[in-house]
């Protein structure tokens, strides 16, 4: 990724709330995650970011810009290709317990819910006090739900 698009990528994870992620209680720094970007038309429209694991990648974020065009989609299908390429058969993530259009988006492209961590969020608000108490659809944030899917 070029230094642009680095600092475009930090901005949406500033939306966030900071440059870190946190899932099963591992802070995730921007700078140490794989990414690329979605483009549509010269302009950014989405990113991904990602762990290679020695036996798994862990999805860390897909963010995408623009609604019903396909750039979710496109990105996971690619962070997928890469794990295949990388001899790597196994993809996993966390979203959060609020989190439920995340989680239809998941579970239409194959991945299946493997594991739902009690209280991980309350957790994990003590490495980043920025994580809200409330989500989407004035849900209380309690629990990391694991997902993954077998290549």
């Amino acid at each position: 990724m070029s230094e642009n698009d680095m600092e475009w990528l930090k901005e949406q994870w500033l939306q966030w709330g900071g440059d870190t992620v946190i899932s099963k209680g591992k802070k995730h720094h921007i700078l140490d995650l794989d990414a690329f970007n979605a483009w549509v038309d010269d302009k950014r429209v989405g990113e991904a970011t990602y762990r290679l694991g020695i036996n798994d990648c862990e999805l860390v974020s897909i963010n995408s810009t623009v609604q019903g065009i396909g750039v979710g989609s496109n990105l996971i299908s690619t962070v997928e290709q890469k794990v295949k390429q990388s001899g790597r058969n196994r993809i996993w993530l966390i979203t959060s317990n609020d989190n439920v259009d995340t989680l239809r988006f998941y579970q239409r492209r194959g991945y299946r819910i493997t594991a739902i961590n009690q209280n991980a969020i309350d957790e994990a608000r003590k490495l980043k006090p920025t994580i809200p108490k409330v989500g989407y659809y004035d849900i209380p944030i309690h629990d990391e739900i694991e997902l993954e899917k077998i290549l």
